[in-house]
């Protein structure tokens, strides 16, 4: 995901313990501020947040907590769980059977919930993307005391009858690079941003594709990739706990994601009640700079208007 610019900024980063786990943790902006916590998406690092909407948190008075999720990134990896068979889980999905995930999202809210314990924090405004929308769902459904707000972004209720990925997008999700050097890595990544990218918004790919670079060069971790995937396509029943959610929420959904469909966001709010939808016109399933700006623009009065 892009919008991607050079920003000077004070970072901490930091291991921390939570739900019997270690995560790597980056923590900016005022330790005494409102703290948001920013939870990624299927099988990203903490470094694909975009430092235009990081900056924007924190210019607006906020305390910025991005985190790797477990079996990503420079967390704790579950190798011991083995890898998932995605072909027989394919056929027990269509045999009625369910699938089997070595954990799930309401193990991954929890890793959440323990990092804030760990950072000595009672309370945060959550921020997820794509799976992490998920995970920040079933933090507010479940933990409610926890939650200042909800901001779901690109993301979805789970519900039966949505729809699913367009075809040509699963096909390049299902794919793997050619070997795992980072120049193979970022090929295959690119391939994939091409298609689930924002037709209305252009990409800085000369910047993208170092950033991309540095990513693949500090982690690359597919088997957790693949964890995290049955994690997502097990958890069927997050959409029946959403009347559970009593925070502000705001849902935010491009009208062009080929991913995600916006029909998902829109049953996403349309569960939880007061719950505000926007859509963002010509965005896709990632965060060009002139996305990230807008996604600022919409989150910061968000969280100001929840804290009031």
């Amino acid at each position: 995901m892009g919008g991607y610019q050079v920003v000077a900024r004070a970072r901490l980063y930091m291991k921390v313990l939570g739900n019997g786990l270690q995560f790597e943790v980056e923590v900016s902006g005022d330790p005494q501020a409102p703290a948001v916590l920013l939870t990624m998406g299927l099988g990203m690092q903490l470094t694909a947040w975009p430092d235009t909407l990081l900056q924007a948190l924190r210019d607006a008075g906020y305390r910025v907590i991005c985190y790797d999720n477990r079996d990503i990134g420079l967390s704790t990896h579950l190798d011991h769980l083995g890898v998932p068979n995605m072909a027989w889980q394919v056929i027990r999905h269509r045999l009625g059977w369910a699938p089997k995930p070595p954990y799930g999202l309401q193990d991954m809210a929890q890793d959440a919930l323990g990092i804030l314990d760990a950072l000595d924090l009672r309370q945060a405004h959550l921020v997820g993307v794509s799976m992490g929308g998920m995970i920040s769902q079933r933090i507010a459904a479940t933990a409610s005391e926890r939650v200042l707000s909800l901001t779901s972004i690109m993301s979805s209720s789970g519900a039966p009858r949505l729809p699913g990925p367009r075809s040509d997008v699963m096909r390049a999700l299902l794919k793997r690079p050619r070997s795992r050097s980072p120049e193979d890595v970022v090929a295959h990544t690119l391939e994939i941003f091409r298609l689930i990218g924002s037709p209305a918004y252009p990409q800085d790919m000369p910047v993208f594709e170092q950033h991309l670079m540095a990513g693949a060069r500090r982690s690359y971790h597919p088997e957790g990739v693949a964890r995290q995937l049955m994690a997502v396509v097990a958890d069927s029943g997050r959409h029946s706990l959403l009347d559970k959610v009593s925070c502000p929420t705001l849902v935010l959904h491009g009208t062009a994601d080929p991913l995600v469909p916006m029909a998902c966001g829109q049953d996403t709010a349309a569960r939880i009640a007061g719950a505000r939808f926007t859509s963002i016109e010509g965005m896709g399933h990632d965060w060009p700079p002139g996305v990230a700006v807008q996604l600022a623009q919409h989150i910061v009065p968000h969280l100001k208007a929840a804290r009031a």
